[in-house]
């Protein structure tokens, strides 16, 4: 057994520290004296291995106690979401930096940047497509879209066009979003003709898939300075290139609102 001196100096971690892990309940010491000393196994070094390890990915220690009890396969599903929200944290950090970077410019009378999205309104015809429905968690996107493309060849279809992504759901959440994963195809067994919109506000993403919360906000806040149009489909992101042959850097998403014009 180990004092909590000794395991303090063998983890690098402070008496306090081990203290506070304790009171969570994350990391209890093996055996407590009746002199009030702390004595831990040295086994129980992995345990705080895994604590600080989720704590380096960024979960907070009010989650680290239930990510410690969920299987692989449950964690598989956080540690997804979590480098998710990390990929968007730095997109946040570096466009923070570039609007600061752009009031520098503008404050010293230079050149502005020019902006990265430029929001349009576009049509966008009806389309004949085949589609998947699930309700999945966004770590099983991909698994989505390489079913779809099983689909596609056991019944024959040649697609027509892009593969795209539907979001049906009222509301987004990382574990279970509703969504459709489509491909525009020529018609055939079982396919379907996707409605026409008459106005989408519409922009087109160049770069990894990581960065298109920049492209949902572009479009986010053009929604909030035309209070004249309002939803009336799903988002779609509209995948124009192959991501299996085209590097990150080069891939072109198109993210659609289909709106409509309030009556006034």
């Amino acid at each position: 057994m180990l004092t909590i001196s000794e395991f303090s100096r063998l983890c690098r971690v402070s008496p306090r520290m081990l203290r506070h892990y304790d009171a969570l309940g994350l990391l209890r010491p093996e055996v407590i004296g009746e002199n009030g000393y702390r004595y831990y196994r040295q086994e129980q070094l992995g345990q705080l291995l895994k604590i600080q390890r989720l704590q380096k990915y960024g979960f907070r220690l009010s989650e680290v106690g239930t990510l410690l009890s969920l299987s692989d396969e449950e964690l598989l599903i956080r540690f997804h979401r979590r480098r998710l929200d990390a990929h968007y944290e730095i997109y946040q950090m570096q466009e923070h930096l570039r609007e600061l970077e752009a009031d520098i410019l503008r404050m010293e009378g230079r050149p502005m940047p020019e902006e990265k999205y430029h929001v349009i309104l576009m049509p966008d015809p009806a389309q004949t497509v085949f589609g998947i429905r699930r309700t999945v968690p966004v770590a099983q996107f991909h698994a989505l879209f390489q079913e779809l493309r099983q689909e596609l060849a056991r019944r024959g279809l040649k697609q027509a066009g892009p593969i795209q992504m539907l979001y049906h759901g009222q509301e987004f959440t990382y574990e279970s979003a509703d969504v459709e994963a489509q491909a525009v195809v020529e018609p055939g067994p079982d396919t379907t003709q996707k409605p026409a919109y008459a106005a989408c506000a519409a922009v087109l993403h160049k770069g990894p898939y990581d960065g298109l919360p920049g492209a949902y906000e572009a479009l986010a806040a053009w929604m909030a300075q035309h209070p004249e149009y309002r939803i009336c489909g799903p988002a779609i992101d509209r995948y124009l290139n192959d991501p299996d042959i085209t590097p990150p850097e080069e891939l072109e998403t198109g993210v659609l609102f289909p709106v409509e014009r309030i009556s006034e």
